[in-house]
């Protein structure tokens, strides 16, 4: 009797502790605190996306290092650490290398020779495969930019050209000659990227323009100034002279207008000097000489 009452009071106090056992376990399993993914998660989503990528990557490099072996290496050298006919490129930044690759400057014909802006030998996936190939090999410059000119200020952009850019450019972006045989190229045929570019990485002789001196908002002013009124100027009518500047032009205008002026006052005076020899009847005879025949004077008889 009393082992089975034993028993019973046994099983008695194991039931409540069964039903706390099992609503812990609910409680765990439904309060329990958010756990953030495992460490061992979180490498697989960028692996599988550098899996993705790095085959592009290591494409283009391996093209631009060809395309600049085969057309740049023979003056810049091998890594582009610059030789007596060329400057060193390393530490340049992509940006530069493709403002000088995408205008035609380079690569030169004759290392010798002035860069002139001609068509590209490359088109523009070979550009950028050229130029990142460039900024590999070591780090700093001036990268590709992005031009954003949604919300820009083409007056505002016009103040900031003529004050910084004009001197060189003329206010028509024809370009015009520099000292040493120099010259700044013309802004026509530009692309809002080269503008960019060019302004932030000073090609050649022109100075380069920090953010301190040209913000980024008054880089995309300047920009819509060069892409909306250089690239396609306003028509007023009559004769735009080439665009050669309004120093020029005046010139241009001050000549054709004194020279229109001094021919009608040479036909004026021939014209008047005609009606005076036929209202006479002849050409003026000099002082002294002898009347023409039919031409005596009356005599007055007494």
């Amino acid at each position: 009797m009393r082992s089975s009452s034993s028993r019973s009071l046994a099983r008695r106090a194991a039931a409540p502790a069964g039903v706390v056992v099992a609503a812990l376990a609910l409680a765990s399993v439904f309060f329990a605190p958010h756990r953030a993914p495992s460490a061992a998660a979180a490498p697989l989503s960028s692996t599988v996306l550098t899996a993705a990528t790095a085959p592009n990557r290591t494409a283009q490099l391996a093209l631009g290092r060809t395309l600049f072996d085969e057309n740049c290496s023979s003056c810049h050298g091998a890594k582009a650490q610059g030789s007596a006919l060329a400057p060193n490129l390393r530490g340049l930044g992509a940006g530069t290398v493709d403002l000088w690759v995408s205008s035609g400057w380079m690569p030169l014909a004759n290392p010798t020779s002035q860069p002139i802006r001609k068509p590209s030998l490359f088109d523009r996936t070979q550009t950028k495969a050229i130029a990142g190939y460039v900024a590999s090999l070591a780090p700093g410059g001036v990268p590709i930019p992005t031009v954003d000119v949604a919300g820009a200020n083409a007056a505002q952009g016009f103040s900031v050209f003529a004050l910084n850019c004009a001197p060189c450019h003329t206010i028509t972006g024809a370009g015009d000659a520099l000292a040493d045989g120099l010259s700044a190229p013309p802004l026509h045929g530009v692309s809002a990227i080269q503008v960019a570019e060019a302004v932030r990485s000073g090609p050649g002789n022109m100075p380069r323009f920090s953010t301190f001196t040209i913000s980024k908002q008054q880089l995309a002013d300047v920009v819509a100034y060069v892409t909306r009124h250089i690239e396609q100027p306003s028509n007023p009518g009559g004769l735009a002279l080439g665009g050669v500047g309004p120093v020029a032009e005046g010139f241009v205008g001050l000549f054709v207008g004194v020279g229109l002026c001094v021919l009608i006052a040479l036909w004026i005076g021939d014209r008047n000097e005609r009606e005076d020899t036929d209202e006479h009847g002849g050409e003026h005879a000099p002082p002294g000489a002898a009347a023409p025949p039919g031409n005596e004077p009356e005599v007055a008889h007494v």
